[in-house]
């Protein structure tokens, strides 16, 4: 197990876009502790809403296969019903792909994402400045949407997180900074590795178990693989659009050192 811890590279600039997301992912999950569940399942994106562009507004009853271990540890799957209590949302129903990223299904989903938000955020923050790293974020959480609607547009499985956003992240910092060392808890020793190996191996990762669940896809509940892949795939596809800025206007992704670093501070979007 490798979990990043921190990243070597402190910015220049005080990322305030990046330590707002936080702020707003823990607000909303202080809000969602504090209503009934429908709130997080009516805020959160059904594909089923998305593709048929149709707000639910009543509970709906699932049947859902699960496994239960009997006294001599042999498994066999019963059918139960399940119910889901959706409700409507004030807005067109397609903006809770937008909504549903800064949801969580829990402490511990909530406190890992925000820890590599807050690893590898600031520094693609830096080199994207502030309004524009807010709106490529938003994008990289509306593709990791869609990509999980699209492998399960029948389901009717609310999905929610910001996995989706943060793996975009990951992936702009890939592609800008690889060399960049990353301290981490490998097993229970804390030590330090490239960008690209940790956030490589994460994403090799991805692939291999959304590959995995290809064939359940949308029939229950868990991580959203596709979501992450998706979120990956459209941040590497930023971070080349971008390199030109980010080795303009920040962090050279080979370079070691301050002393070379160039600010634009007359650009409009710092």
């Amino acid at each position: 197990m490798v979990m990043p811890l921190g990243d070597m590279h402190p910015t220049r600039i005080l990322p305030w876009v990046n330590y707002a997301l936080i702020a707003a992912n823990i607000l909303v999950f202080v809000l969602q502790s504090s209503l009934p569940e429908q709130f997080t399942i009516s805020y959160a994106a059904t594909p089923y809403e998305i593709t048929r562009n149709t707000d639910l507004t009543e509970p709906v009853t699932l049947a859902v296969e699960v496994e239960v271990p009997d006294a001599f540890g042999n498994v066999r799957v019963e059918e139960r019903e399940e119910v889901l209590p959706q409700g409507p949302v004030p807005f067109p129903v397609w903006l809770t792909l937008f909504s549903s990223i800064f949801m969580h299904g829990g402490l511990a989903h909530l406190g890992g994402n925000m820890l590599y938000l807050w690893i590898f955020g600031d520094n693609v923050e830096e080199s994207l400045g502030h309004i524009r790293y807010l709106l490529v974020y938003l994008g990289c959480g509306l593709v990791a949407s869609l990509s999980h609607v699209a492998i399960g547009p029948d389901s009717m499985i609310p999905s929610l997180g910001a996995s989706g956003a943060i793996s975009g992240v990951m992936g702009m910092y890939l592609v800008w900074f690889p060399q960049n060392r990353v301290r981490v808890l490998l097993g229970r020793v804390i030590t330090t590795m490239p960008a690209s190996l940790v956030i490589g191996l994460w994403i090799v990762m991805q692939l291999v178990l959304g590959i995995g669940d290809l064939s359940t896809a949308g029939q229950g509940g868990g991580v959203a693989y596709a979501a992450h892949v998706g979120g990956a795939a459209a941040g590497i596809f930023f971070g080349l659009a971008f390199r030109s800025r980010a080795e303009q206007g920040g962090e050279l992704p080979l370079q070691l050192g301050w002393a070379s670093r160039q600010t634009r501070s007359g650009d409009p979007f710092r």
